[in-house]
């Protein structure tokens, strides 16, 4: 496949703030159980989802340049019942909705107002809009039978998985500012996170280099001769299909996107955040983040090209 960059920031940017808002409801269940303690609370709560909203925000907005016709856009949500794209497109904005209530409420709790269980409920409903969206964004690509490579429980496990790592990692980057207790616990929680995403992606990457094709040119052209070998497509320059399902990268520069990711997004991040832990340095977390997300674009790029189109099998020369 080809990929699009506005769907690779789309996926990655909304990843982060949704992990971002899942590091900040986790620490106010912390605290309220007594396991954690806070000081500015509120100041805290509200920066924070502003942030995560300004992702999920950043991510909308990439997705529109994947558009044709960026006005028709609401016409997405139309096939709810049995689009998994329509749901996403659904459950984004309510989250969104979710976050800035969760946020308002601990702003208005920050300015003297009792809000009382306002805020916990608020989050537990974005919470759960958090984990549809990632179930949404997964299974769009999941529940491609003919697409091999993306259907797999992995490529759920692996849109959950990366995304809240680099939400919690920022998210450590963020608490070293505005509320240093936690630096500790999110950095920590960020590195097993990462060491179980790579573990989940190791595993969909050696997944899909043993599969076979369902289809060969033999059973695509329903000519039983053991060698055929296409010379053309049939036309003498480029089409839709392969400017749509060839990504056009060599072999060697294709291997080298996927040690690129291998190495940015899962152990840099972890030795970048234990040095920071180590050594209390904001500009190690921040590093840390930067690395990670750099390693999540090229994941993404990288998952997005692998799939192998079964059009491929009519479309494998230019001229």
């Amino acid at each position: 496949m080809n990929p699009a960059f506005s769907v690779i920031f789309l996926t990655t940017l909304i990843g982060v703030g949704q992990g971002l808002f899942i590091s900040l409801y986790a620490a106010e269940l912390l605290s309220q159980a007594g396991m954690v303690t806070i000081g500015d609370d509120s100041g805290f709560y509200t920066t924070g989802s502003v942030l995560a909203l300004a992702f999920l925000v950043a991510g909308l907005v990439a997705s529109f340049f994947h558009l044709g016709h960026p006005e028709r856009a609401w016409r997405a949500a139309a096939m709810w019942r049995t689009s998994w794209l329509s749901r996403e497109v659904i459950v984004l904005p309510a989250l969104m909705l979710m976050i800035a209530i969760y946020a308002g409420t601990h702003l208005l709790r920050a300015n003297g107002v009792d809000t009382g269980a306002a805020t916990l409920v608020a989050g537990a409903i974005a919470l759960v809009l958090t984990v549809a969206l990632f179930v949404c964004t997964g299974m769009i690509y999941a529940c491609i039978r003919f697409l091999q490579e993306w259907a797999s429980p992995l490529t759920l496990a692996n849109y959950f998985l990366l995304g809240t790592a680099s939400g919690f990692t920022f998210a450590a980057a963020y608490a070293y500012f505005a509320e240093p207790g936690l630096v500790g616990l999110y950095a920590a929680t960020a590195i097993v996170l990462t060491l179980v995403a790579f573990v989940s992606r190791s595993a969909s990457l050696v997944r899909n280099s043993r599969i076979k094709p369902k289809s060969t040119l033999q059973t695509a052209t329903g000519i039983r001769h053991p060698r055929v070998v296409q010379k053309a497509q049939g036309a003498m320059g480029g089409s839709f299909n392969t400017r749509q399902f060839f990504h056009g990268v060599g072999p060697t520069a294709f291997r080298a996107v996927k040690w690129f990711f291998l190495l940015l997004a899962f152990p840099l991040p972890i030795a970048l955040l234990s040095a920071g832990i180590g050594l209390a340095s904001a500009p190690l977390m921040i590093t840390a983040f930067i690395v990670q997300y750099l390693g999540l674009i090229a994941e993404r790029w990288f998952f997005f090209a692998q799939a192998n189109h079964p059009q491929n099998l009519y479309y494998q020369h230019i001229s």
